[in-house]
Order: C-alpha cells, then sequence, then structure tokens
C-alpha cells in the first residue's frame, strides 16, 4: 500500500484492459480515481493525499492498442496476479449480439479468483458483459446499457438484467456493482470515490471534473440538515434547541413550549426563515442522525429507528427512502466502510 502523505494508505484499484476495452472510460477512470484527494486539494491549497493507486491489468506485459488504436502499456499481467481491493471492469466495444462467449478463458478464470479472495468488483456499460461470463452475476440483479438487454437474455439468462437503474449491487455482500449506460463510468467513479474515499471528496471531484451526478445516485449523498443565513433570532434558538432534542418524544410540542411564542407563530416564521417547515427540519435531523449511526454501526435498522425517534420502524423506512432514495439496508451497504486485510464484517442480513 502507498502512504503518500505519511499516514493514510491509498486504495490499491486494479482495471482490466483487453483490445475491445474503451479507451475513454479506462483512462477516464484512471485519471479521475488518480486525482481523488489531490486535485481539489492543490487548487485550493489544501493538504493532499491520494485516495487511490491505479494499475491497469492485461493478459500479459506487452503493450497493446485497444478500442480505437488508443495505445495500452499494462502495468502488470495476469499471471503477475497483483494485489488490490478493487477489481474495474471497464466499457467494452462490443456490438449488442456480441457475447464474450469462449474468449480470455485465463482472464475470466483470473476475476473469479479475485472475487474469492475477497475483491470488490465494479463493472461499467458493457464491461458488465465480461462479469456476467464468469457466472459471478448467476442468480443476482445487474446493469448494462439498455442496448445488451437481448444479449443477456440470450446468453445470461441467469442475470437479472436491469436497463433502467444507474447503480445495481448485484449480490448481497455488496462486493459485486455494476454500472448502467456509455458514461456510466462517470457515475461509478464517483461511487467507488465516495465508498472507499468518502462523500465528500466525490462530491468535489464531481464539481472539478464537472461531471454530471444522476439525481438518483446524488440523493443519497445530499446532506439533509444545512445551517440557513437568516436574522430571526427565535428561530436560531429552536434550530439550536432541535439539534439537541430532536430524538425526544413530543419533541415539537416541547418545543412550542420553549419558544414561548404561539405555535402558528411559530411555525410560520420558521418556515419563512428557513425555507422549510418544522416537521421537515425534526424530519431531517432524525434521518440525517439514522445516516450516521449506518455508515458507522452495526446495530440493527429497528434499534436506529427507536434511537432517532420513531417507533413505528415501517414509517421511519417509508421516510428515509423519500429523503435518501434509498432503503436503510441499502444504504448502509453504500456507506459502510470496507473492511481490509481479512476482516470480516458482520453479516448485513443480521442488520437491515
Amino acid at each position: 500500500m502507498d502512504k503518500p502523505d505519511g499516514g493514510r494508505e491509498s486504495v490499491k484499484v486494479l482495471i482490466v484492459a483487453v483490445e475491445q476495452t474503451a479507451g475513454s472510460a479506462l483512462y477516464g477512470m484512471v485519471d479521475v480515481l488518480m486525482a481523488a484527494g489531490n486535485l481539489w486539494q492543490a487548487m485550493a491549497g489544501e493538504p493532499e493525499h491520494r485516495m487511490f493507486h491505479v494499475d491497469i491489468v492485461a493478459l500479459d506485459r506487452a503493450p497493446f492498442r485497444c478500442g480505437h488504436g488508443i495505445p495500452v502499456i499494462p502495468d502488470f499481467s495476469i499471471t503477475d496476479n497483483p494485489g488490490g481491493e478493487i477489481l474495474i471492469l471497464p466499457e467494452l466495444w462490443l456490438g449488442p449480439d456480441e457475447s464474450l462467449h469462449g474468449q480470455y478463458p485465463a482472464l475470466i478464470a483470473w476475476i473469479k479468483r479475485k472475487f474469492q479472495e475477497g475483491i470488490t468488483i465494479y463493472s461499467a456499460c458493457s464491461g458488465t458483459v465480461m462479469l456476467a461470463e464468469t457466472g459471478l452475476l448467476n442468480g443476482y440483479e445487474a446493469t448494462s446499457h439498455w442496448g445488451y438487454q437481448d444479449l443477456f437474455r440470450k446468453y445470461y439468462p441467469e442475470v437479472h438484467f436491469q436497463a433502467q437503474p444507474n447503480l445495481v449491487f448485484s449480490d448481497p455482500s455488496a462486493r459485486i456493482v455494476t454500472a448502467g449506460g456509455a458514461t456510466s463510468w462517470h457515475d461509478l467513479a464517483l461511487h467507488i470515490i465516495a465508498r472507499h474515499g468518502s462523500p465528500g471528496e466525490a462530491l468535489r471531484i464531481a464539481k472539478v471534473y464537472l461531471l454530471k451526478w444522476h439525481e438518483e445516485s446524488q440523493l443519497p449523498f445530499t446532506p439533509l440538515v444545512r445551517r440557513s443565513l437568516h436574522g430571526d433570532s427565535v428561530v436560531r434558538h429552536c434550530e439550536t434547541w432541535l439539534a439537541e432534542h430532536f430524538r425526544e418524544n413530543g419533541a415539537l410540542q416541547k418545543l412550542v413550549e420553549v419558544s414561548d411564542i404561539p405555535e402558528r407563530s411559530l411555525k410560520r416564521r420558521f418556515k419563512a426563515a428557513t425555507g422549510h417547515t418544522l416537521i421537515e427540519h425534526l424530519h431531517n435531523l432524525r434521518v440525517e442522525e439514522a445516516k450516521k449511526m449506518l455508515e458507522t454501526t452495526h446495530s440493527p435498522v429497528a434499534e436506529i429507528s427507536a434511537a432517532v425517534g420513531y417507533e413505528d420502524i415501517s414509517f421511519f423506512r417509508a421516510l428515509f427512502r423519500r429523503l435518501t432514495g434509498l432503503t436503510p439496508g441499502q444504504y448502509r451497504r453504500l456507506f459502510q466502510p470496507i473492511l481490509r486485510d481479512g476482516e470480516q464484517k458482520k453479516s448485513y442480513e443480521q442488520v437491515v
């Protein structure tokens, strides 16, 4: 592992390249991941640290040209069997009826072996065809470009192909993630940075590169609680009080008593000052706290629901999904840190 800033280790990333690989997706992914932790920081005059170290892996180390004649100089061959925490299968130049059946048997076997060793696999667009060839997607949902849905029905009928989502968690351990259309590597790169680095860094990279983060992918990363700039001292006091007491039963009624002004007046002033209602603010505080607990603990969702103020877990689940775009279980799988060095994480089935 690299330790570029004297302590924090770079996450080791391997990207597979073959002759059909799309050069833009290959080098775009390399460029964006290698920029995480240092590009924005260099521009802003902040301390830099490289979050990811990326190597290209091919059938052998000999230079070759991938799609549209773009040169590739591999860092490793599959026989070198380099170590890593992440394996990426980028977009391939494949026709809508072209499978990889029978091609690259040594590479397909190597990908399966790396997964068995504990690596997390990500595929973008038609890279999912290569992943399907391994059999690792059998019985699970997966996505790719919509143009490949007939190919999947014909050659990989055991894969539950989904044409609509940008990202799909394809196995219960969340160690296989597939991405959709031709520029889905943008979403995938930002997802990898958020999951293995930090959501804040993913947002900074999106801004620097002007990458479009599709709405359904952006929602889980959006903070629900932002301090509003306004001049209403009563409302500021209410915001401060709620930040400390939002978990309590009857929090809003207690707030009305603390504010010492009529409930209707308080609600009107709060909406005018902040742009949202008191109940919306309370829900945002509670769900934001639930997000933190899902990110940092293995507590069951029912316990988290009660801890933030909701006895009705069904209501909590529905509210959480409305505000974040994900179920609590999906959110946990997205943001729980990936453990390293052989550590075993408690089964998600026990906590969702």
